[in-house]
């Protein structure tokens, strides 16, 4: 059975940095694009950023320049560096990532959560 883990929420004032990290446990193959989405409180989830399997990254307008997402295929990792971080970037942050090649039968998992928190 396959379990995303995030880590790496917080509290951060504003300006501040966080680096989340969602790792994948279980056997898992082939995943196609690594990706964060968030959700605050009364929003529906949305996303943030995702890369795919050839290192095409796709961000947020409203992140665009200040985070950073990036892959470690060998650990079936994914990191979301979050930079000059802003009150209205508090959310919970979700991990998820779709599993086989596009055209063929794909599967999606997602994380728990983690809450990033910006506020002075």
């Amino acid at each position: 059975q396959v379990q995303l883990v995030e880590s790496g929420g917080g509290l951060v004032q504003p300006g501040g940095s966080l680096r989340l990290s969602c790792a994948a446990s279980g056997s898992i193959f082939s995943i196609y694009v690594m990706g964060w989405y968030r959700q605050a409180p009364g929003n529906e989830r949305e996303l943030v950023a995702r890369i795919s399997s050839g290192g095409t990254t796709v961000y947020a307008d409203s992140v665009q320049g200040r985070f950073s997402i990036s892959r470690d295929n060998a650990k079936n990792t994914v990191y979301l560096q979050m930079n000059s971080l802003k009150p209205e970037d508090t959310a919970v942050y979700y991990c998820n990532y779709i599993v086989g090649p596009p055209g063929s039968v794909q599967y999606r998992y997602w994380g728990q959560g983690t809450q990033v928190t910006v506020s002075s």
